[in-house]
């Protein structure tokens, strides 16, 4: 399937919430249902993978029965609801219809022959003897299986086509207006013309919220981050940067301001065509260098290869790979910003790799003539000396890194330069005008420069990606506030150029702040602390200044309400220490099912405190962003799961099944009500969602204590 089976989703983290015209808001609950559908019916399919494995000659016990009766009435139901969906895309989608609804027919067909033969409850009975079941026709079960999962994925396919061309059709009406936007000369014109444009960038930022979600490549899902940002924050500037001009349409600087806006803007969009096309245009490559911290994995893994094949690449090779790599180092070294000892350091720390490269080398080629013990142990030290020398730069480039951006924060932590900029502005003063754009400017620099030494750092992609969001933010952020701040002392009257300056300073600030979040995440990334999955640091964030945006009171709960919610946390919190218990049973730690299980309890644990006004999550959008990733640790969990049952007996593993069964609905449903907006209800969603983690915890205790007893059943088996 593509980037996503079924890229029709849920609204976006961080997407612009608002109405958007007629159509869109039927496109949009399509996305949900089909994603939804999508999720339910994909485990269920994959657990006719257990009928069709279930042995004949096991006993059919009435619990057996019930079980596998029940995954077949599941697939067909699940079936029913995704072929209503797929026939409503048809629908809508006129040149796909024959084809989705030819896809659809099948799908009903193989959902329909699964239930038949899957209806065993009464098999036990006399009367059934001449019944065509799944006992008696797993060819049967076979070919519906293959024509259902085929079928599906057609339709999947076929919905992800009419997503990409929803959002391609709408990047060229914002385009379009935005064009018009460019040359209109009449501040009336300009409002008229800019509401459509804001109409236009809700259905945009509703459609790549939801394809956003459904990425499954993670640097895929942070490039879209980025652009979405962009778009974002732009927006509010270019209506402020657009007023300035027309207000002072001789003004140089407004017009350069003006201009900077757009551009940038341009390039987002593209940049999100490019990525929901996977192709970049006039056939372009990726030519932005590997990191230090990636380049240092790769070359481990290449002379770790030494242990198993001594001939997988030539000497040259290895050392043409380990010099591109120090060469890279010189980004640090160069910096002026890096201290002595620093720079000292990691020259001495890239002399000792070259020196134990030559040694390596020297016993690799020994050891190609020789295979005696000894040569082979001498190479086996000089790939851990060589190693750990390797790590102990990674060390040391990371605390520079993070060192010069701490102090970096530190420093612009009062913000004192943009104060004066404005300061200066609204007295008219050219002089200071000057003086403090040049201190600016040095900042600027500065920054972009302690960007460039993170993303080495950074440890994964979207983090590298978002190091990279950061650095050209800061690059063309930095010139449009002098620009801003210059029409602003040339009119220091004018309200409308100081606004304009005003909101330019802010989504400086911004960056500043999201700069900071990111070297948190680059120091837990570092140090162990993070999984794989990362919040997108350039999800785009409510403006201070968004005088164009009606604001949505929040709703104020009750003291029985707010009481209803503690009482509810308080389970939570109770079933995190049952959870807890299971867990210290389990001998190895690390097992997958364990690692789940202790993050969706951390996780949950962490929402309990929230319930008290304790704890890390500070607001209502922190404990969203919070469940997000955990339903997506519980689809984990379930996964891991199915994994395990393959290893049991049937009878065991249909109990697994039936756990999970209950677990993945809940999983999605929570992740359903985290992206549905319910705009001045806040606590409502925060109620719903503390529920079903409840409900999600308990499943998780039971599932925790059956897989560790499912698990010592089948070690005892296995040692008889």
């Amino acid at each position: 399937m593509a980037a996503s089976a079924g890229s029709a989703g849920v609204g976006g983290a961080g997407a612009v919430h608002g109405s958007g015209p007629s159509g869109f808001a039927f496109d949009s609950g399509l996305e949900i249902k089909t994603r939804s559908v999508e999720q339910t019916l994909l485990p269920l399919v994959s657990q006719i993978t257990t009928l069709i494995n279930h042995k004949d000659n096991t006993k059919k016990s009435d619990k057996t029965l019930q079980a596998i009766q029940r995954v077949g009435q599941a697939v067909n139901l699940a079936v029913g609801r995704f072929v209503k969906v797929g026939e409503a895309i048809a629908n809508e989608n006129w040149d796909l219809k024959e084809e989705i609804n030819i896809a659809c027919i099948e799908a009903k067909q193989a959902g329909e022959t699964i239930a038949a033969l899957t209806d065993v409850g009464s098999m036990n009975h006399p009367e059934s003897d001449s019944q065509i079941t799944i006992f008696t026709d797993k060819s049967g079960v076979i070919k519906a299986a293959r024509l259902l999962l085929s079928s599906v994925t057609k339709v999947l396919l076929l919905a992800d086509r009419v997503v990409i061309k929803q959002i391609i059709r709408s990047r060229n009406k914002v385009l379009a207006t935005m064009e018009r936007l460019e040359k209109v000369n009449s501040f009336q014109e300009f409002v008229q013309i800019f509401s459509q444009f804001g109409n236009e960038m809700v259905e945009f930022a509703h459609l790549t919220g939801d394809r956003q979600n459904d990425l499954k490549d993670e640097k895929k899902k942070a490039k879209m981050a980025a652009a979405r940002a962009v778009l974002e924050k732009c927006t509010m500037m270019l209506l402020t940067a657009s007023k300035t001009c027309l207000r002072h349409p001789n003004c140089e600087s407004a017009h350069k301001n003006k201009e900077g806006v757009f551009d940038r803007m341009k390039v987002a969009l593209d940049k999100v065509i490019e990525i929901v096309t996977e192709c970049k245009p006039n056939g372009e490559t990726d030519i932005s260098s590997i990191s230090i911290f990636t380049g240092i994995k790769e070359f481990k893994m290449n002379i770790e290869t030494l242990r198993e094949n001594l001939y997988f690449q030539s000497k040259e090779t290895l050392s043409a790979t380990l010099e591109a790599l120090l060469e890279r180092t010189e980004d640090f070294t160069d910096c002026a910003y890096t201290s002595h000892e620093h720079r000292e350091r990691i020259l001495e720390l890239s002399t000792q790799a070259r020196l134990e490269l030559q040694q390596l080398i020297s016993v690799w080629l020994q050891a190609q003539s020789k295979k005696t013990k000894s040569i082979a142990e001498e190479l086996e030290l000089m790939i851990l000396k060589i190693s750990h020398s390797l790590n102990e730069l990674k060390k040391e480039l990371h605390s520079t890194a993070a060192q010069l951006a701490a102090d970096l924060l530190k420093y612009h932590a009062d913000h004192v330069v943009l104060k004066a900029l404005k300061l200066t502005g609204v007295e008219g003063n050219l002089e200071g005008l000057a003086e403090y754009a040049c201190k600016l400017s040095e900042q600027k620099e500065r920054l972009v420069e302690t960007c460039r030494l993170l993303r080495h750092v950074s440890g994964t992609e979207p983090l590298e990606i978002t190091c990279i969001h950061a650095e050209e933010t800061f690059q063309v952020t930095g010139q449009q506030i002098i620009s801003a701040a210059e029409t602003l002392t040339l009119h220091p009257s004018s309200k409308i150029a100081k606004e304009n300056l005003d909101v330019f300073c802010e989504a400086w600030e911004s960056q500043i702040s999201d700069l900071s979040t990111l070297l948190r995440e680059i120091n837990d990334v570092f140090e162990g602390r993070r999984g794989e999955k990362y919040g997108y640091l350039s999800l785009p964030k409510p403006m201070k200044n968004n005088a164009n945006l009606k604001s949505v009171k929040p709703d104020k709960p009750d003291s029985e309400e707010q009481a209803r919610v503690a009482k509810v946390g308080l389970k939570v919190g109770l079933l995190t220490s049952d959870a807890n218990c299971e867990i210290e049973k389990w001998e190895d730690q690390e097992n997958e099912i364990v690692r789940y299980g202790r993050n969706m309890s951390s996780m949950a644990y962490s929402l309990y405190l929230f319930t008290r006004g304790e704890g890390p999550l500070k607001t209502s959008q922190d404990l969203i962003h919070q469940l997000e990733v955990f339903a997506e640790e519980g689809l984990k969990l379930a996964s891991s799961v199915q994994a395990f049952s393959k290893q049991l007996k049937d009878d065991d593993k249909l109990m697994l099944l039936v756990e999970i069964n209950k677990l993945v609905p809940l999983c999605h449903q929570l992740q359903t009500i985290t992206k549905t907006s319910l705009q001045n209800q806040v606590f409502l969603k925060v109620d719903k969602c503390i529920t079903k983690t409840r409900s999600m915890m308990a499943i998780l205790v039971q599932l925790l204590s059956l897989c560790y007893k499912l698990l010592k059943k089948l070690q005892m088996e296995n040692n008889r």
